[in-house]
């Protein structure tokens, strides 16, 4: 470990949030100070808010969680709140830090900061070696501006701000409005629904071929802790579970788990994204840290939050 968390003030950007949600959780069992400002405290988008906030609490490590998030429909429908805010957010973030003197930033990206076609397993070497998945790349495009920030201050300031690229995440306190939200949070939603109207089936989106990784957001919070004790370097690093299924499978997974009977159907007439995404996370396990918490296992955890959120 290179950098300890002992004693320090820690600011979590975005803590009520599903990511930055669970990075507090992880820090409660750390010997450290947790920093956090709602919305109604601190507009991420006002840069003298920011930089005051910031000035004032002097935070000694930020993790930036915080984020406009959402699913294929949600980035096609608002492309320029999807650029624009998360531009803001990262700029205002990363340079507040630097003008507070913070010792350690970790800037979370996403997996869609990569090609649409790039090898598979993707490796880290892939970004900016090709065009983006079109459904959305706004989102991409500002999460890549955000890991070239740090790598900026680190070149320019020698700043120890890193970035991490999750893979796809699920899990306590997911969004699961259909209209905005990611794909695991969508099926869980619609398998139960299905159950509860006694329905015989329910749809899916695309062809069910596409192969897709996800992971449970606790085991990424723990991941961002060990990255920030052991991590060092302006390259960007893969958090990927290191196995995928196809959408038809986690929808047939989910379906399981809800206890929903019925048959999955499938809308070929809508979009399928990428074929493939799965992460290279070869360099993070060879520094000796693994996911632990099993898809069937973290699907089960994720629907008893959806019901206990959603209870009477």
């Amino acid at each position: 470990m290179i950098f300890s968390l002992a004693g320090k003030r820690v600011y979590v950007a975005g803590h009520r949030g599903m990511v930055g949600g669970a990075v507090v959780r992880r820090l409660a069992t750390e010997q450290c100070e947790v920093v956090t400002a709602g919305r109604d405290v601190l507009d991420l988008i006002d840069q003298a808010q920011v930089r005051q906030w910031m000035a004032h609490k002097q935070p000694q490590v930020m993790v930036v969680a915080a984020a406009k998030v959402g699913g294929i429909l949600a980035n096609s429908t608002y492309p320029a709140d999807f650029l624009y805010n998360n531009l803001m957010i990262e700029a205002n973030l990363i340079e507040a830090a630097h003008q507070a003197g913070v010792e350690k930033v970790l800037f979370l990206g996403s997996s869609c900061i990569y090609p649409q076609l790039a090898p598979q397993p993707i490796r880290e070497e892939s970004l900016l070696t090709g065009p983006l998945e079109p459904t959305n790349e706004w989102y991409a495009i500002a999460k890549i501006a955000g890991i070239k920030l740090c790598q900026a201050y680190r070149a320019q300031y020698g700043r120890d701000y890193i970035s991490a690229m999750p893979t796809n995440l699920y899990g306590p306190g997911d969004n699961f409005d259909l209209q905005s939200s990611h794909v695991m949070p969508a099926l869980i939603r619609k398998a139960h629904e299905a159950k509860l109207a006694g329905r015989d089936s329910f749809e899916i989106w695309g062809s069910g071929t596409p192969l897709r990784e996800f992971m449970h957001v606790d085991d990424l919070a723990d991941a961002c802790v060990f990255l920030l004790k052991a991590y060092s370097d302006p390259m960007p690093i893969n958090i990927g579970f290191g196995s995928d299924v196809t959408i038809g499978e986690l929808a047939e997974l989910v379906a399981k788990v809800v206890g929903f009977t019925g048959i999955v159907t499938r809308d070929a007439t809508k979009p399928d994204g990428t074929p493939r995404k799965l992460m290279d996370s070869a360099r993070l396990h060879a520094m000796g840290w693994a996911p632990r918490i099993a898809l069937e296992a973290g699907i089960a955890d994720a629907y008893q939050h959806f019901l206990a959120a959603n209870a009477g």
